[in-house]
C-alpha cells in the first residue's frame, strides 16, 4: 500500500463493524455524507460485497473506489475501499452473533489499527462491533483497548470516554464485576485516570479541562457514614491532582454530579465504574452518544450504541452517534495534525 500523503486533510482508517447488524448499512450511510467526505480523506476496510449490501440497506450510494488488499491506495475526493473479501453474503445471518462476523470486524479493525499505527492515518473510526462475536474469533478478547494493545503492540495507559456533545464521562475502573469495584479503587488508580482524562480532554480541544470527580457510596459516603472510600480514597487522590495543576472537584454523589455537569458546570465527571456513568449518559441522549478510546498514539472513535440485531436489515438505523463518533476522530485528527505542524 501507499504511503499516505501530506495533504491538509487528516485520513481516516475505517473498519466496517459486525455484519450481522446494522454495521453495513451504518458503514454505507455515513460514507455518503457530504460535509464528512469534504472533511477527510477514508481508507475503509472491509467486504465489498457486505457495504454493497449495506448500500442496498440504505438506499445510498458513497460512491467509493473499491481496491484489492495488497493494490496502491488513490487517497482523494472518493473514499478507498479495500476489499478484504472475508465474509461471503451467503453465509450472513443476520441478527445473530456468528464466528464469521466476529473474524471479519476483527480483521476489519485489527487493519485499520495497524494501518494507523504505521503512521498513515491520523485517527481510527469503527462501526459497531458485537462483543460475543469478537470473542468466538478472539478468545483473548475482553473489550476493544485489551484489542488495540495487542493489535499495535501498545503497552501505555489508555481508556475509555463516553461523549455526549461536550460532555464526557471517564472512569477508574471499566469492564469488571460491580463486587470487585471497591477493590480496585486507589489513590494511583484515580490519579492516573484523571491524568489520561486531563490529556485526553485537552487533545479534543478543552484548554483547561474541568472533570468532577463522582464518590463511590451513596451520597458519597456521607462523611462516613456509607462508606469510606470517598474520606481515605477518592478526596485524597483529588487534592494530588490538584497539586499537579488539573482543573478537578470532587467526589461528589453520582445522582447529582452528572446534573452539575449538563448545566455546564463541568467537562467531564470521573465515575468510579462502568454503569456509573453509562446510565447517565445513555439516558442524556443514546442516539448522539459516542465512546472515545484515548491514550494511544492515534484517536479511535466509535458510536455509543451496539449493533441493533432487531433492526438489521431493515434499513432505519438512526445516524446521530454515527455521525457524531466521525465528527469527533475528525476534528481530533485535525487537531494533531495542526499542533504537529505548528511543533
Amino acid at each position: 500500500m501507499n504511503e499516505r500523503t501530506d495533504g491538509e486533510l487528516p485520513v481516516i482508517a475505517v473498519a466496517m463493524g459486525d455484519p450481522s447488524g446494522i454495521s453495513p448499512e451504518l458503514t454505507a450511510r455515513v460514507l455518503a455524507e457530504p460535509d464528512l467526505r469534504a472533511a477527510a480523506r477514508y481508507v475503509v476496510f472491509g467486504d465489498a460485497r457486505l457495504l454493497a449490501l449495506g448500500i442496498q440497506d440504505s438506499g445510498t450510494d458513497p460512491k467509493v473506489r473499491i481496491v484489492r488488499d495488497g493494490d496502491a491506495l488513490p487517497l482523494g475526493d472518493q473514499p478507498v475501499f479495500v476489499d478484504l473479501a472475508n465474509h461471503d453474503p451467503a453465509d450472513l445471518q443476520r441478527a445473530k452473533a456468528t464466528l464469521a462476523g466476529g473474524k471479519a470486524a476483527t480483521e476489519n479493525f485489527r487493519r485499520a489499527l495497524q494501518f494507523a499505527s504505521a503512521g498513515k492515518a491520523d485517527a481510527v473510526f469503527f462501526t459497531p462491533f458485537n462483543k460475543a462475536a469478537m470473542r468466538f474469533a478472539y478468545p483473548g478478547y475482553d473489550d476493544e483497548i485489551r484489542f488495540v494493545r495487542d493489535a499495535i503492540g501498545f503497552d501505555g495507559p489508555a481508556s475509555e470516554f463516553n461523549v455526549l456533545d461536550k460532555l464526557w464521562n471517564a472512569r477508574v475502573t471499566s469492564h469488571i464485576p460491580l463486587s470487585e469495584v471497591a477493590s480496585n479503587i486507589s489513590q494511583e488508580r484515580i490519579l492516573r485516570a484523571l491524568t489520561l482524562a486531563d490529556a485526553s480532554l485537552r487533545q479534543a480541544g478543552f484548554n483547561p479541562p474541568r472533570v468532577a470527580v463522582a464518590g463511590i457510596n451513596p451520597h458519597a459516603g456521607d462523611g462516613g457514614n456509607f462508606g469510606r472510600e470517598e474520606i481515605d480514597v477518592i478526596e485524597p487522590a483529588v487534592k494530588a491532582a490538584k497539586a499537579k495543576g488539573f482543573t478537578v472537584e470532587g467526589p461528589f454523589p453520582s445522582d447529582t454530579v452528572f446534573l452539575r455537569a449538563r448545566n455546564g458546570d463541568f467537562d467531564a465527571v470521573l465515575t468510579m465504574y462502568h454503569d456509573q456513568g453509562q446510565i447517565a449518559m445513555k439516558l442524556m441522549g443514546f442516539d448522539s452518544g459516542i465512546t472515545l478510546i484515548g491514550g494511544f498514539p492515534f484517536p479511535i472513535c466509535t458510536p455509543a450504541h451496539g449493533t441493533a440485531y432487531e433492526i438489521a436489515g431493515k434499513g432505519i438505523a438512526n445516524l446521530g452517534a454515527t455521525r457524531a463518533a466521525l465528527s469527533l476522530a475528525i476534528k481530533m485528527a485535525q487537531d494533531g495534525k495542526a499542533k504537529a505542524k505548528a511543533a
